[in-house]
């Protein structure tokens, strides 16, 4: 028993590793092409070992830019994304706990009918709903700015789903001890609900903010300015040049800082998830 539980062990180890150098090899690529000189990986013999232009091409990536067709550096590209990735994701969240507050513990008329409308906005992404959308963003003169990238994007039934569902795991004895103790509304919100929502709120910020950072179409159309792009915009310009050639190791460079912000957010997440897993148990 305990040698076939051992090899069985050796098989799922394997299997997981191999899935993960599927996964892994790509970014690797990505990284040694932006350690060499254009004509190196253009050519298609590109070693497998780190070049000696990687200090160039990030230096030019970052403060410089890549060419006459995405004239911008990748740090103000960075600073965009985060921006509007940070803008979503807390936006999202904010929306959804007051939505799924009201919902929960709130009595109206009508409680569950707005549950499910909200709910059925899921059926409606922004690419059903973006030439009115977009009408809207350009009438209120938020075209190449910040509150454009951001607000038509907050609205969330995902995130109000996930916390009404968490909600109603909360037993009433709380809610009822807060009435005891003198606690209005907010402030049961405040030093109850929120507290045990920690965790909650960690593993949907991570998901909206990816999904904030990997936007692609929205930041296309509502911004023209150079300086406004986002980081997944800019590689694609760096990609579609047409009179030259597209400078491969200053676009992997790219790739490379791009998949930094939301490694780094996924890493401080866990940690408070971790956290808040810990403080929930006690």
């Amino acid at each position: 028993m305990v040698e076939h539980r051992r090899w069985s062990d050796i098989v799922a180890y394997a299997i997981l590793t191999f899935g993960v150098f599927i996964v892994a090899f790509p970014v690797y690529i990505a990284f040694i092409a932006s350690t060499h000189d254009a004509a190196t990986v253009v050519n298609g013999n590109m070693p497998l070992s780190p070049g000696g232009h990687g200090m160039e091409n990030y230096y030019r990536a970052v403060f410089v830019g890549a060419s006459r067709y995405s004239r911008e550096p990748v740090g103000q590209m960075l600073l965009n994304s985060f921006i509007t990735a940070a803008g979503i994701a807390i936006g999202k969240i904010f929306i959804s706990i007051l939505s799924a507050y009201a919902v929960v513990y709130f009595r109206f008329p009508f409680r569950k009918t707005a549950f499910w409308i909200i709910f059925v906005t899921l059926m409606l992404p922004v690419e059903v709903r973006i030439y009115p959308t977009y009408k809207v963003v350009a009438d209120l003169r938020l075209l190449d700015t910040y509150a454009g990238l951001i607000l038509p994007l907050i609205a969330s039934a995902t995130g109000t789903l996930l916390f009404r569902q968490f909600f109603m795991t909360i037993p009433d004895e709380l809610l009822e001890a807060s009435r005891i103790d003198g606690a209005g509304p907010f402030r049961f919100f405040k030093d109850t609900l929120l507290p045990l929502s920690v965790t909650t709120i960690a593993a949907l910020f991570v998901i909206q903010f990816i999904y904030g950072w990997n936007q692609y179409l929205w930041p296309l159309l509502v911004t023209t300015q150079d300086s406004m792009q986002t980081i997944v915009t800019g590689i694609k310009k760096m990609l579609t040049t047409t009179d030259e050639l597209a400078e491969w190791q200053l676009a992997m460079a790219t790739a490379i800082l791009a998949m930094v912000p939301p490694v780094a957010v996924v890493v401080f997440m866990q940690q408070l998830f971790v956290r808040g897993l810990v403080e929930t148990e006690k």
